[in-house]
């Protein structure tokens, strides 16, 4: 089982790891070995997500999920093919607690009057300032 959160946990069997050859960093090997792991995971079929949960998940992941709610993500950015799982499993992971968490929706608030208060007497502390740097009016 892989934690997510205190509520939601994952079966290693979700998740289905296949392995290409590179284009980055590996050296002599980067033309012989499969290092870079390609990291699938079904989230529109997985039991353990809510559906809010799921749905978020799914735009969160953007071009990386499939029109069948598979999320691809690839790691190549080491040399091993250890690291790169490592890293493609940790994305997963904080693409799921990202979309774990509750969308806060903002309020809209007016101002309040001692704001506009406030805000008028800058304006016109600027207006002030902006006018003494004006060339004198000559009296005539």
């Amino acid at each position: 089982m892989i934690r997510i959160t205190d509520r939601i946990h994952l079966d290693e069997s979700e998740i289905e790891e296949s392995f290409v050859r590179a284009s980055g960093p590996g050296g002599q090997n980067v033309n012989k070995i499969s290092s870079a792991v390609q990291l699938r995971f079904h989230a529109a079929a997985s039991p353990n997500l809510s559906e809010p949960v799921r749905d978020r998940l799914i735009r969160l992941a953007g071009r990386r999920a499939t029109r069948e709610g598979v999320i691809v993500i690839s790691a190549q950015r080491f040399r091993t093919q250890e690291r790169n799982r490592a890293d493609a499993l940790e994305r997963l992971i904080v693409l799921i607690q990202e979309a774990a968490r509750p969308v806060i929706i903002r309020r809209p608030t007016k101002p309040t009057l001692g704001s506009k208060i406030r805000r008028r007497e800058a304006k016109g502390v600027r207006g002030e300032v902006k006018a003494l740097r004006r060339k004198p009016v000559a009296d005539g």
